[in-house]
């Protein structure tokens, strides 16, 4: 192990000093509701724009709009960030069921500000859009102004807004209490430890398998013994959300998350296509992993494990140094913010108890800085993560000298970024491989990642659309949320799972986020989308990180159909573009096919 030089514990103190008792927190929350309470007065005193002279009084309502918008969201960040590293921390918690409140007033402002948008004449309209004062939030501004014509009235919108804080979005906040309250023993190395679900986790690609086994057995115990509280959290967070949708006379469980991701019903509907035609590959290399594991079938607990001795382990240090020589090679850019990152502790990457699963990059607009969260342990798959998480912090930073209200890129473009910064890593990898046991383990690591995007992730979005489907005729029982959740699993492997995880639904975060409906296919979009990206980085070499971050301050002001044509002139809502992409994956299995055969 190498003397870590970069921190493995963020700094949190660089923005509110004392975490959760911080008294500078404190001070800017009471600074938020006062500047909400300012904004609310100058909103209704405002007036409806009757000719194109008044357009420098929309142009300071946009920008008082900007400085509520980002001191909220660096409060909220930074709440988050507490939670996230201590789930037990309870002052933190108490600071979230307050910013619920507070982003439910900001809902309610931004609300108005739309209204006043829909109520302008056309004609006045499309005068102030084209002055020079507007001209660059076009897209924006007109995109604002048509969701509210697919809303109900004002008052009403703010009524679900008001009633959203205690029955919507407490029921998310609920999930992460769930969370927090679960411990898990497991023997490791002959030592009985309690762990945090995020450690227990980790343990799916140990190289034990009885380990694999007893881990997922005992969290699965785990989430059975409460999957009635998980089912009641799931329930009513799908009820509410379906409740609202029948109100606006929304027909599609789809029209928010299509919306909300500037996407075309096509473009979704040729990527899933595209994917279901071309899965043979991947349940082969499924089958074949499960025959090298000894085993008749694959098992959900063996599908991250390790299949040869020669699994390259990295400590944090040694996965940093990897990112950053080989970030350097696509552009100087994104290494020297890399670098800056990892010498500022950017990055929560310690491996202790009541840390929350999974991992994120949030960022905090008023400092323009980004924080990535993780637990961190050493695998190859670790230091893709830690990758991937740099990516979403680079596309923030590509976006600093862009106005806030152009910086507000939808969750399929957020994850192209990340996912690109990824497959940067993990071809590096696969190209440095001293040996072929290496090799192999690289290629696999990369193609489960495939695997994830095409298949997990395929059956999350097939579980979610069943399950709404089933709750518009009432409450969906837990028993029967696992015959769902299995048959989504089957369907979305390709029937190559021997077992399954029944109560994935009760496992996963992204099913109870509430500002996020069906955060699943956006995975597979950004995936797909940074394949056609990354294959022009190869040929055009380190002269193409200008032209990449082009395109990511293009995120924000256009659908991503016209992205793709504007920067990759390709038409996405079209299978040919996506299969193109996964034919370059289907060459990975084929290699490590190919590698596996040959060792016998």
């Amino acid at each position: 192990m190498t003397k870590s030089l970069y921190p493995i514990v963020w700094d949190l103190n660089v923005f509110f000093k004392g975490g959760s008792d911080s008294l500078e927190l404190r001070n800017h929350l009471d600074g938020v509701k006062e500047k909400l309470a300012e904004f609310e007065a100058k909103l209704n005193d405002f007036s409806v724009p009757i000719s194109v002279k008044d357009v420098h009084k929309i142009e300071n309502i946009l920008n008082e709009l900007k400085d509520v918008a980002v001191n909220l969201s660096e409060a909220g960040a930074v709440i988050g960030c507490f939670l996230a590293q201590d789930t037990t921390d309870k002052k933190a918690a108490l600071l979230q069921g307050e910013m619920g409140t507070l982003y439910a007033k900001f809902s309610s402002e931004m609300l108005a500000v739309q209204q006043i948008l829909s109520k302008t004449d056309d004609t006045v309209w499309n005068e102030l859009i084209q002055t020079e004062e507007l001209a660059q939030f076009s897209f924006v501004l007109n995109e604002l102004r048509d969701q509210s014509k697919k809303l109900l009235s004002e008052k009403e919108e703010d009524m679900i807004t008001a009633l959203g804080v205690d029955g919507y979005h407490a029921w998310g906040q609920m999930y992460d209490l769930l969370i927090g309250d679960i411990k898990i023993k497991v023997t490791v190395d002959g030592i009985e430890k309690e762990l945090s679900v995020g450690q227990a986790n980790n343990l799916s690609s140990h190289e034990n398998a009885a380990i694999r086994k007893d881990s997922f057995e005992t969290l699965e115990a785990a989430w059975t013994e409460k999957e009635e509280f998980f089912a009641k959290t799931l329930n009513h967070l799908a009820g509410y959300r379906l409740a609202v949708y029948e109100k606006r006379g929304w027909d599609s469980i789809l029209q928010e998350p299509l919306e909300i991701n500037r996407m075309k019903q096509e473009t979704l509907d040729a990527m899933w296509g595209a994917i279901s035609k071309n899965k043979a590959p991947f349940v082969e290399y499924l089958n074949a992993k499960s025959t090298m594991l000894g085993e008749q079938g694959m098992h959900w607990y063996d599908l991250d494990a390790p299949i040869s001795a020669s699994t390259v382990k990295m400590d944090f240090q040694q996965g940093a140094e990897f990112i950053l020589r080989h970030f350097k090679k696509f552009g100087p850019k994104l290494e020297a913010f890399s670098k800056n990152a990892f010498e500022n502790g950017w990055v929560e990457a310690e491996d202790r108890p009541n840390k929350r699963p999974g991992g994120f990059c949030t960022g905090m607009p008023v400092s323009e800085e980004s924080r990535i969260f993780m637990t961190y342990s050493g695998t190859m798959s670790n230091v893709s993560t830690l990758a991937h998480e740099l990516g979403h912090a680079f596309h923030s930073y590509a976006l600093k000298p862009v106005h806030w209200l152009n910086r507000q890129y939808a969750m399929g473009v957020a994850e192209t970024a990340s996912t690109f910064a990824e497959m940067i890593v993990a071809d590096a990898a696969v190209k440095e491989a001293k040996s072929d046991d290496e090799k192999i383990a690289l290629l696999e690591d990369k193609i489960q990642r495939s695997v994830a995007f095409f298949m997990n992730i395929h059956a999350r979005f097939l579980f979610e659309t069943k399950f709404y489907a089933e709750r518009k005729n009432g409450i969906v029982s837990a028993a029967r949320l696992n015959e769902l959740m299995e048959e989504a699993q089957q369907e979305g492997y390709g029937n190559a799972l021997q077992t399954t995880h029944p109560h994935f639904w009760a496992s996963k975060l992204h099913f109870y986020i509430t500002s996020v409906p069906f955060y699943n296919f956006p995975y597979t979009f950004g995936y797909l989308f940074s394949l056609s990206i990354y294959a022009k980085a190869i040929n055009e070499g380190a002269k193409f990180e200008e032209k990449y971050i082009a395109l990511l301050q293009d995120t924000a002001v256009m659908s991503v159909e016209d992205l793709a044509m504007k920067h990759l002139d390709e038409d996405i809502t079209k299978e040919a573009f996506w299969i193109k992409g996964i034919d370059l994956c289907i060459q990975d299995v084929k290699e490590f096919l190919q590698l596996t055969n040959a060792k016998g």
